[in-house]
């Protein structure tokens, strides 16, 4: 069976979201994809790669409670996609990121899947338990901002891509990475 081509299209604003975007590529090579990651800046050299993709994951940072302006002009860009039904029965998945621990990173997590859902996609969530919610749990633990729909992150505003998001939040990305690739093989 030849391998499955996982997408990943994001926008980073400062650096952090393609961190995560880096991370989740990782994770579909680790999970056996062949992976492509592809900024929301140069999508117009890549819609016949998103066609061929069996799984396009989504990323954005959460920049006042929704996708970032950038990321929304990609979305916009894919109504011929959409009026086409292109991206029918591919998989979907999605992450963010924001500076505060909610940040209301739900609704742009949301946001991605409904926008997949337009698509005809289908959702793919992020597969782990929540960490960091009991005495014994620590920011160490995996998904430690406690997301089901997607891979959220948080990086102090104040610190560079270089040091958050934090290891956790980088290989909680990472694993989203896998579980798209691993599912993407499972269908034909």
């Amino acid at each position: 069976m030849s391998n499955k081509l996982v997408a990943v299209v994001y926008h980073s604003g400062y650096g952090h979201t393609q961190v995560l975007a880096e991370q989740v590529l990782q994770g579909a090579k680790d999970g056996g994809a062949e992976a492509l990651l592809v900024p929301v800046s140069d999508v117009d050299k890549h819609w016949d790669d998103l066609a061929k993709a069996d799984a396009i994951i989504f990323g954005s940072p959460t920049y006042m409670g929704s996708v970032s302006a950038d990321f929304k002009a990609f979305m916009d860009k894919s109504s011929k996609v959409w009026a086409e039904q292109g991206w029918k029965d591919k998989l979907a998945a999605g992450f963010t990121n924001s500076a505060s621990m909610s940040g209301d990173k739900l609704n742009t997590l949301q946001q991605l899947s409904i926008f997949a859902a337009q698509q005809s996609m289908l959702w793919v969530s992020l597969g782990i338990l929540p960490g960091n919610n009991s005495s014994t749990g620590s920011p160490d633990d995996l998904n430690r901002v406690g997301s089901y729909l997607g891979a959220m992150a948080q990086s102090n505003a104040d610190q560079g891509s270089d040091v958050v998001p934090p290891q956790s939040d980088r290989e909680t990305a990472r694993l989203l990475g896998v579980r798209v690739a691993e599912i993407a093989r499972k269908f034909n």
